[in-house]
């Protein structure tokens, strides 16, 4: 986590205060992502009174201004991450380890303009994430269709 994130946070007109920073920093500890409710139970330690609805709140709050990134999981729940990137890229999401990696570059730009060319349509802006597995987690994966292949969905 940056030194200066509480600077950051009054950039985005959010309050510094100690369980937003306590958020940033526990999402920052880890190279994964987490779910509100690990977050909330790490913090409950350090807050005590922390509630699940202020962890929620804190978390769409610094998503929604760029400060963490969302993991949309195909078992359907919301996950979030620090991303220390800034500027356009992507993410590889090894469902097994819940290890985040940043793809740099896009090549969505000939889809962008075939979009245009065929409706007149503008795209503003789009979020790619690819869920798989790691270089570490691939090859522990059990033959396809057998009774112990793991459950992603």
């Amino acid at each position: 986590m940056p030194h200066d994130t509480a600077a950051i946070l009054r950039e985005q007109k959010l309050k510094a205060t100690p369980q937003r920073l306590a958020i940033l920093r526990c999402l920052a500890e880890d190279a994964g992502y987490r779910s509100p409710e690990e977050v909330w139970q790490r913090l409950k330690g350090e807050f005590g009174r922390i509630g699940l609805p202020t962890v929620y709140r804190n978390l769409e709050e610094l998503a929604e201004r760029g400060m963490i990134c969302q993991v949309h999981h195909p078992n359907r729940q919301l996950y979030y991450f620090s991303c220390v990137s800034s500027g356009h890229h992507h993410h590889f999401i090894c469902l097994a380890c819940r290890r985040v990696e940043e793809v740099t570059g896009c090549s969505l730009a000939p889809l962008e303009r075939e979009i245009r060319s065929r409706s007149g349509a503008t795209v503003l802006s789009h979020i790619v994430q690819l869920n798989g597995l790691c270089r570490t987690c691939a090859p522990s994966l059990p033959e396809e269709g057998g009774a112990d292949a793991p459950a992603y969905g």
